[in-house]
């Protein structure tokens, strides 16, 4: 059985696991806490970020790396284009869009607003930061202009991975998002392997509870 390690960006995992109908256990990793003192977490991944999963003698960390390799071990799979289908360049371009140019430049917005002093939340690297995320999601709208999904017409991996980041800019530092984009996540999120990945990642499903109850 598949383990992963952590929820955050983790639930993209659980996500693709539920999607794949493979088993996995959720084994939690609080940040919080201080993760130096979870010693099991740390020999696993050395460098005590999330998400990590151990698949048999296989140990991954980087939630993209790890949906890829869950599709091509356990594949094949329709959440993944054939490499000779005419959507597979687009779909692995959202796929890594995703995390490094959405979720990837909003965490360093979320970082700031954390961490920073007051007085120092503003600054050049947040507007920067905010331009890329802009700039990316022009991107996945010009493709919503054209089709139900990142990738075309069908579901994929990609489409985890742009859903997680627009649900994280939204739940993290309040970005509206127009008609189109709320009506893609409407059609992401309403899959039943989502709801049994928000079921089975308790964590997560607290923290969007309350983000719903302060709009």
């Amino acid at each position: 059985m598949i383990t992963l390690y952590g929820e955050g960006r983790g639930f993209r995992v659980a996500w693709l696991l539920e999607e794949m109908g493979l088993p996995y256990r959720l084994r939690q990793v609080d940040l919080l806490a201080g993760v130096e003192q979870d010693a099991e977490f740390l020999s696993i991944n050395p460098a005590g970020f999330i998400p990590a999963i151990v698949d048999g003698d296989t140990v991954m960390v980087e939630s993209i790396a790890i949906l890829q390799y869950l599709l091509a071990r356990h594949g094949p799979s329709p959440l993944v284009p054939a490499s000779d289908d005419p959507a597979y360049p687009v779909y692995l371009q959202f796929l890594h869009m995703g995390e490094a140019g959405l979720a990837g430049p909003v965490n360093a917005i979320v970082a700031t607003n954390i961490l920073a002093p007051e007085t120092e939340r503003q600054n050049w690297t947040v507007d920067w930061a905010l331009d890329i995320f802009r700039s990316r999601l022009d991107l996945v709208r010009r493709q919503l202009a054209k089709y139900p999904y990142v990738a075309g017409d069908n579901f994929t991996a990609a489409d985890i991975s742009v859903t997680y980041a627009l649900q994280f800019a939204q739940r993290t530092i309040g970005f509206v998002f127009d008609a189109a984009e709320l009506d893609y996540i409407g059609r992401t999120t309403t899959r039943r392997a989502y709801g049994r990945a928000m079921d089975n990642c308790p964590a997560t499903k607290a923290w969007v509870a309350g983000w719903t109850e302060t709009r």
